[in-house]
């Protein structure tokens, strides 16, 4: 009985390497191989090594990272993919590199039907903070020419699908909550339709909508509002959610630094600017949360294990987003409301006005003065009982002045 040989791997620190170079997160390649990030990272220290089936699939699908994409498929032309995620001006990006030409075989060893055989080339999964790619350099030309005649609903409609899926996610790790973080971005999209020409003009309008977003989303006014008095529940894995309690637990400005540069990859100054600070205190800022997080997670000292996680993290929960079309619904419907409530105030204003001016007097009257104690007068005494002389008085009248002699008649002359 002849033993197989054993497939070869690369070393550890070449597997991640070449993990990093397709683009690909340690939850991503785990869900191709159908094993769990942790074993991932285990393969990739030199703690483990994978055995059987898993090692088979693994190599194959290192062997399709690592090999060029200039030959062709079995379904016709393969073209190159770019994994490049880089910016301009974007200072201190870790984990980051250029895979020019690289393909990712999907392989699941342990599904039925499979037979260990790839199921074809895939494009590579954007990474958790990465936006949708531009256009294609064929179709560069006619989308540049397009470009001219967009409508602002279809050009808010082409940023708001660009930038969505990315800022979910960075404001799911500055809040914890799903809820909180779509609603954030839909806001700062609201606010952005709002200002649309402020915005379309902006040098930047990803980055416009990213600050937006961010501030809304650190509001202390959040924490007084009923739906998010109850925290949510954690994410399953314990990795990810001892990260996430670190970084709840660091301050909002701390937080949003740290997410800046090491997450999203801005530079010091970038990261400075949208977080209105000088460079000096964002530095101690990130110093800070870096220190934080260490002594909490020592196996994330490393910057570039850090923005790794940081993207794992963030890609764990599945966060949906709404439509273009009923954003600025949304942002209209608001703007007809302030506009209408705006114009009722302005009315209410004038009738009052309007009445004051009717009923108020057109002259001065003085006031009465406040009445004052006279002294020196007798107080007025109530009449007492009659004497024995003044009732027979009393009597001889009532008896002689209607029928006695002594009544005056008129006489006639």
């Amino acid at each position: 009985m002849t033993r197989s040989p054993v497939t070869p791997l690369p070393p550890p620190a070449e597997r991640r390497r070449l993990r990093e170079a397709g683009g690909l997160t340690r939850a991503q390649l785990a869900e191709r191989v159908c094993v769990r990030p942790e074993t991932v990272r285990a393969w990739e220290s030199g703690r483990s090594t994978p055995r059987g089936r898993r090692r088979e699939a693994y190599a194959k699908l290192l062997a399709g990272l690592a090999e060029p994409a200039e030959g062709t498929t079995d379904a016709g032309t393969r073209a190159p993919v770019s994994g490049r995620r880089s910016r301009e001006g974007r200072r201190g990006l870790h984990g980051r590199q250029e895979a020019e030409g690289t393909t990712v075989v999907t392989v699941c060893p342990d599904r039925p039907g499979d037979g260990g055989q790839g199921g074809g080339t895939v494009l590579p999964e954007p990474s958790a903070f990465t936006q949708a790619p531009p256009p294609s350099s064929a179709r560069s030309a006619t989308a540049r020419e397009d470009s001219r005649y967009l409508t602002p609903a279809q050009a808010f409609d082409a940023l708001y699908s660009f930038c969505t899926p990315a800022l979910v996610r960075q404001t799911y790790l500055l809040t914890g909550r799903r809820d909180l973080a779509r609603e954030s971005v839909e806001r700062a999209f609201q606010l952005a339709w709002d200002r649309w020409p402020e915005v379309a003009r902006d040098p930047d309008p990803a980055g416009w909508v990213r600050a937006a977003a961010h501030e809304w989303a650190l509001s202390p006014w959040h924490r007084y509002r009923r739906r998010y008095r109850q925290p949510e529940p954690p994410p399953p894995d314990d990795d990810d959610r001892a990260l996430l309690d670190v970084l709840l637990h660091l301050p909002p400005p701390y937080r949003r630094t740290l997410l800046l540069y090491d997450g999203v990859g801005l530079g010091l100054p970038e990261t400075a600017a949208e977080t209105e600070a000088s460079t000096r205190a964002t530095a101690g800022r990130l110093l800070h949360a870096r220190e934080t997080v260490a002594a909490q997670l020592p196996e994330l000292s490393d910057p570039r294990e850090l923005h790794e996680r940081l993207a794992e993290l963030a890609a764990t929960g599945r966060l949906r987003s709404a439509d273009p079309p009923a954003v600025r619904g949304r942002s209209e419907r608001r703007a007809r409301f302030w506009t209408r409530a705006a114009i009722a105030f302005t009315v209410a204003l004038i009738g009052t006005t309007a009445l004051t001016l009717r009923t108020a007097p057109t002259r001065y009257e003085p006031p009465v003065p406040p009445g004052e104690t006279v002294r020196g007068v007798p107080p007025r005494v109530a009449p007492g009982p009659l004497s024995e002389d003044e009732r027979e008085l009393r009597a001889r009248l009532r008896e002689e002045l209607s029928q006695g002699p002594e009544r005056l008649t008129p006489q006639a002359r």
